[in-house]
């Protein structure tokens, strides 16, 4: 194993810093308490927040932008994809293309919004008698300037479809290793979005969770040169990658073209690993906006505030299903389609 697989480590920070295509990672990590009848904390634990601006993770958990249940209204995006990976609780998806969903464990949701789709994202506490932990990735992948235009597209990866390896090495020590984009061994991850930069093989787009108990044994396999590999360090005391210690709380930037041996410390560690040939065109962003030029980012604000991009079909801006709905999904030409 050469030493020098590891190119270089960084802190986390938030969001999480990542490389082309990717263009960062957010964790949500909010340990909710029980719920009210609304599906919302109780009014006295909203007291003291900056409601509609809640990022201070007062008691550990925040409101965001929500007021009454937590999470995200209705908001735009152009020219870029999201990927939302729950860990734990639930996510109450609503757009305006007129799709909608309940997604929660294990559940992937994909999102092009190509040329404008405006949804939201709300965590309903559906549990009124435990707490109602929530822990997900969001993680945001660029589109090339070519597909920036496309129909703004939905797709859920319901658990039960994306692929899970289990295994141990010689010694008994346990791993699982989470395929929740691209192929690994074998084992091929639901289809990305038609128009996603990850539906093209050469872009050799790979998204891994690895769950590893200490002492555990893991590899990720060479892949193509060229391509950019991004190991995140976020739970446990350390893991060794190709060698060098990377102690929680960092990323490490690995060459592709090697394999990368992953040794867990003294703790379980979990480890997101994301990977992508890089699409090599300008990036400016602005908020919900993600575009190749300053005249597109203007064209994209006013496109929004003058069409709506089709506008908001709910009669709230943050819609919540029932407290006994499942996980669910139904689509923007009306097909419902149900977990497993």
């Amino acid at each position: 194993m050469s030493a020098d697989v590891v190119i270089r480590t960084m802190p986390l920070g938030f969001p999480w810093k990542t490389l082309d295509p990717f263009l960062f990672c957010v964790h949500h990590n909010d340990a909710y308490p029980k719920g009210e009848a609304n599906m919302g904390p109780k009014p006295a634990a909203l007291s003291g927040r900056r409601i509609g601006m809640d990022f201070d993770n007062v008691d550990g958990w925040n409101m965001y932008h929500g007021d009454s249940i937590p999470g995200f209204p209705r908001h735009p995006h152009r020219g870029f994809e999201t990927i939302t990976v729950v860990r734990r609780g639930l996510i109450d998806h609503s757009d305006s293309m007129g799709a909608t969903a309940r997604f929660g464990p294990g559940d992937v949701q994909w999102m092009t919004a190509g040329k404008g789709v405006v949804h939201s994202e709300m965590f309903p506490l559906v549990k009124e008698d435990a707490p109602n932990p929530l822990e997900l990735f969001q993680i945001w992948i660029n589109l090339p300037a070519e597909d920036k235009f496309r129909d703004a597209y939905f797709t859920m990866f319901w658990a039960e479809k994306v692929p899970v390896i289990r295994g141990q090495n010689p010694l008994g020590h346990g791993y699982e290793v989470t395929v929740i984009a691209g192929e690994l061994a074998g084992h091929t991850a639901p289809p990305p979005p038609p128009s996603s930069w990850a539906s093209r093989k050469e872009a050799a787009v790979m998204v891994l969770a690895v769950r590893l108990v200490p002492g555990a044994k893991w590899t990720i396999p060479a892949g193509p040169e060229g391509v950019n590999r991004m190991v995140y360090m976020f739970a446990g005391d350390s893991v060794s990658i190709g060698g060098t210690r990377v102690r929680k709380g960092l990323v490490a930037e690995v060459r592709s073209d090697q394999p990368a041996e992953l040794v867990a410390g003294a703790e379980p560690c979990e480890i997101l690993v994301l990977q992508g040939r890089p699409i090599g065109e300008p990036v400016v962003q602005h908020g919900p906006f993600v575009m190749n030029t300053p005249a597109e980012i203007n064209q994209a604000i006013s496109d929004y505030r003058r069409t709506g991009f089709g506008g908001w079909p709910w009669k709230a801006d943050g819609p919540a299903h029932p407290r006994g709905e499942g996980r669910f999904a139904i689509h923007a030409d009306g097909r419902k389609e149900t977990a497993g």
